[in-house]
């Protein structure tokens, strides 16, 4: 078990890398084009299509791999007033509308990602369905995370459960 739990740890952690990765890249090309454009008067394409690549991909990588639950913002204000098995019912009633939705339209999505291999983005000719593929890991750590939030809610367990106690738990300096 200390084997599993050591691999999950260093592949979390190279998934942090490679949103930092992702992130570095996309701030260097985003001075780069501004550089260009209003230093040098020499608009870069690329630059714009690869900084609009990176934002998908680490808000999309970045859900799926790097945050974790008690890192989500939320805005709680009406759902802390509610009594246990309000938000209990709240939780595995928007859980299971959510999961439901992505289960739904995971087919179409990669139909799409699929069919979008025959198009290339402008400037850097990389294909659509590597563009977009990010997606589907996406979609199914919403799932995921969608049955987790409906098992705590049928279960009764979970931090989600004492609003004062998880806000407390935050450093707000």
């Amino acid at each position: 078990m200390d084997r599993l739990r050591n691999i999950y740890e260093w592949l979390g952690r190279r998934a942090e890398n490679f949103l930092a990765l992702i992130l570095g890249a996309l701030f260097v090309s985003f001075l780069i084009q501004i550089v260009f454009r209003y230093v040098l008067n020499l608009p870069l394409g690329w630059t714009v299509e690869f900084v609009s690549i990176a934002w998908l991909w680490g808000i999309l990588f970045g859900y799926a791999f790097v945050v974790r639950e008690a890192d989500v913002i939320r805005l709680d204000i009406i759902y802390a007033l509610l009594p246990r098995w309000a938000r209990r019912v709240l939780d595995v009633t928007t859980g299971a509308i959510c999961a439901g939705i992505f289960i739904w339209t995971l087919p179409y999505v990669w139909d799409y990602i699929s069919f979008m291999a025959i198009e290339k983005t402008a400037y850097m000719k990389i294909r659509f369905d590597y563009v977009f593929a990010i997606y589907i890991p996406f979609a199914l750590s919403v799932i995921v995370r969608c049955f987790i939030s409906i098992w705590r809610g049928i279960s009764g367990s979970g931090p989600a459960f004492d609003t004062p106690m998880t806000a407390g738990t935050h450093d707000y300096d």
